[in-house]
């Protein structure tokens, strides 16, 4: 298959020729041939590659704060930071600049702040009257499962920019389209599509090289369980941050592994096997503490639910360890009141499922508009 970089790459680029391109990339940004955008764009001609923009962790992808704008030493063009004192590209930033390249590797997850960098980016091109291109990219989880409770109108922040289910089956230019139209955001904007990618793909069926899109996702395996054990992490429970297999493990001190893991293995769920594994994360929660802890094991991504799972733990920890786990902080990343308060009073998990099925429904009609992709 090829990304939306590799098929512009084979029109030599003539949807940009004769602008001045501002990039907003990161370390993701590679063709097939492993050679990244900056390089290609900066070497193309009849275009002029005239600023770049970084997300989250910045263009090399390894910071974990704040990032400050910089200079590229290769090219001498500025780099300006999203993720710094400002998270909008200003006018100052965009002076020069005639068309904006958006070219990252998503996570398909709403709380992952690479798609609100794009909605900003998004908002400021349509101010402005500036083309914003999309260079399409796949979403890891496939685009066929939706899952998660939507997210409240008024819980929206920089880590849920609009009313989406935490994992909403769009690849990253699918859903520039569906927040273009559903946000009335007014942008003049170009997807250029992938060839050859199918709504049944998860990562490793695209053959594509796996670069980690930030520091802690390091595996297809861990992106696939990351939407639900990181909604865990504000409520005081390790995800396994700076271990070799962060999402693919959780725990805390206060935690029994071997009582955790036997209790979910009770509950067998679709595609999922758990194992008691004591950890020391560094950083996170319990940074530096070891953990008392449970190793995920996929077993089947096709049947596997990721926030299912993540409700059973948070179900479980509640119950089992009351003072310790702190429901109410679930919300920054579940979005969702309703869920949280069922979370909290004791419904059973298959049941909060259930409550989110009218709304997956209406959102699952309105998402399909935006398909480019069987």
């Amino acid at each position: 298959m090829q990304t939306g970089l590799d098929v512009l790459e084979a029109e030599k680029f003539a949807p940009l020729r004769d602008k001045h391109i501002g990039l907003i990339t990161n370390h993701t940004g590679f063709d097939a041939l492993g050679r990244s955008n900056l390089d290609l764009l900066a070497q193309a001609s009849g275009l002029k590659l005239a600023a770049l923009f970084s997300p989250e962790h910045g263009l090399a992808g390894r910071a974990n704060e704040s990032v400050a704008s910089s200079k590229d030493p290769t090219t001498g063009l500025s780099i300006y930071s999203l993720y710094g004192d400002t998270r909008r590209p200003t006018d100052e930033m965009l002076a020069g600049v005639d068309a904006l390249v958006f070219d990252i590797q998503d996570a398909g997850v709403r709380f992952y702040t690479y798609t609100v960098t794009m909605a900003y980016c998004m908002e400021e091109a349509a101010k402005r009257k500036i083309p914003f291109f999309v260079l399409d990219r796949p979403n890891p989880l496939g685009g066929e499962i939706v899952e998660g409770p939507m997210l409240d109108p008024d819980k929206t922040s920089f880590v849920a920019y609009f009313p989406l289910p935490v994992r909403y089956g769009l690849t990253i230019g699918e859903l520039a389209q569906f927040f273009n139209a559903e946000d009335h955001l007014g942008a003049d904007l170009h997807v250029i599509a992938m060839r050859n990618w199918h709504r049944n793909y998860f990562f490793e069926s695209t053959g594509i090289k796996w670069i980690p899109p930030s520091p802690a996702l390091r595996t297809t395996k861990g992106s696939v369980l990351y939407p639900g054990i990181e909604i865990l992490q504000n409520s005081g429970v390790s995800v396994g941050r700076g271990t070799q297999t962060p999402f693919e493990q959780f725990g805390a001190p206060w935690m029994s592994g071997e009582a955790v893991a036997a209790a979910l293995n009770e509950r067998h769920l679709p595609g999922l096997r758990f194992t008691s594994k004591d950890f020391i994360p560094i950083g996170g929660p319990h940074s530096g503490e070891r953990c008392g802890g449970v190793s995920i094991l996929v077993t089947d991504r096709f049947t596997a639910r990721s926030m299912r799972l993540g409700l059973e733990i948070a179900e479980m920890l509640q119950k089992l360890y009351p003072k310790d786990f702190d429901t109410d902080k679930l919300i920054g990343l579940v979005g969702n009141a309703d869920t949280v308060q069922q979370i909290k009073d004791g419904v059973a998990p298959e049941k909060i499922v259930a409550s989110w099925s009218d709304a997956l429904k209406a959102f699952d009609q309105v998402h399909r508009k935006y398909f480019l992709y069987k």
